[in-house]
């Protein structure tokens, strides 16, 4: 019976592979950070919170509640469907999906508002993962997408892919630079070029978190993969430099308030952020 609670609930293995990152920044003494303070842990419990009781399982319901009444007949539709091209389908329409939606997050003020908490961390580390603004997942069209596929059949693959895809970002996010080992292996070179052209790394992806361009490593322009990097290879959106940026956070913008960050544009203050003048010299970071 265990057994089968857990194939059948991804959520708890995924919980599982986060704890175990928590425990491995703790172990290298790099889950806490000296510029982090109340108003980062508020962000990051509260946002993540949301995500995982109410935003998550509300898109997964509502997909599949909508499609029962607009298409019942399409229930279950792509059951029989070859493990391997279901796969591809969740790397297409929801990870790929995501790709684009995170690229147009940074060149859209009012979309980069609803993401600015993701990046407005003095740091990296998987506390940051789920740190976005309350609405930022709902507007998600990749989790809507992942949703329809599961009712048409697949939820059987989604968990697998789920599990794949959570544990390379949070590896990605993750203030522990285990990727550095692997560039110091000869024997292993050929097989991390591939591995960091083809899914997220630490140093890829902090280089998309880092403070300011003129590092020579930052690349908040780029470098917008979650599971796969390909698609910024793809896409002509990749930077690839195997270093880490001196500083992390927001360039050119004012700082607001952590619930502002968390409930805008419910919250808003004086400032709303993204302000039209630094729109218009970075479109958003």
């Amino acid at each position: 019976m265990n057994t089968i609670m857990l194939a059948n609930n991804p959520s708890v293995i995924v919980a599982g592979i986060f704890l175990a990152f928590i425990l491995l920044e703790l172990a290298c003494s790099s889950l806490r950070h000296p510029s982090s303070g109340k108003r980062d842990v508020l962000i990051e419990v509260i946002g993540s919170g949301i995500l995982v009781a109410i935003t998550f399982p509300s898109v997964m319901w509502l997909s599949g509640k909508i499609l029962s009444v607009a298409v019942p007949e399409m229930k279950d539709a792509l059951a029989t469907l070859p493990w391997v091209a279901g796969f591809v389908l969740f790397l297409v329409l929801d990870d790929m999906t995501q790709y684009w939606w995170h690229r147009l997050t940074h060149r859209v003020p009012a979309l980069y508002a609803l993401h600015r908490a993701h990046h407005s961390a003095p740091y990296m580390s998987v506390r940051i993962v789920y740190r976005n603004n309350s609405f930022y997942y709902m507007l998600m069209p990749s989790i809507w997408l992942s949703g329809i596929l599961i009712y048409l059949g697949l939820a059987h693959i989604y968990y697998v892919y789920l599990i794949l895809k959570m544990t390379v970002i949070f590896a990605a996010h993750s203030s522990v630079a285990w990727d550095d080992k692997l560039y110091g292996i000869r024997v292993l070179r050929p097989i991390v070029w591939v591995m960091e052209r083809t899914i997220s790394t630490p140093s890829t992806h902090s280089a998309h978190h880092g403070l300011t361009a003129e590092d020579g490593v930052t690349h908040y322009k780029g470098n917008f993969g979650n599971l796969l990097f390909f698609w910024d290879i793809l896409f002509g959106t990749a930077k690839i430099t195997r270093r880490r940026p001196p500083l992390y956070g927001i360039e050119h913008l004012s700082p607001i308030s952590w619930k502002e960050e968390l409930f805008w544009p419910v919250v808003r203050s004086r400032r709303v952020a993204p302000k039209a003048h630094n729109a218009k010299q970075k479109v958003a970071q």
